[in-house]
């Protein structure tokens, strides 16, 4: 088996944030770029870039999920996600 790498979580960051950025933009009418630097500002991708919260290891959905609860400020949801 192989061992998990920084290059591998990094790969698994990018490919989760753009495939957020990518739902949000859709779901919002903007650009991926605008959808994005949005993303960027919000506690659910402060927590998707620390490796330490694993989230990376979560699917597309799970992370669109825990970004609408902190979104409609439902902070119980959020953490429960």
């Amino acid at each position: 088996m192989t061992a998990v790498n920084e290059g591998m979580i990094d790969i698994a960051i990018e490919s989760l944030t753009a495939q957020v950025a990518d739902s949000y933009a859709e779901s919002h009418s903007l650009s991926v770029t605008e959808a994005l630097q949005f993303f960027m500002t919000t506690t659910t991708f402060a927590l998707l870039i620390n490796p330490k919260s694993y989230l990376y290891l979560e699917t597309a959905p799970y992370v669109e999920d825990m970004l609408n609860a902190e979104l409609n400020g439902d902070w119980d949801s959020w953490m429960e996600i």
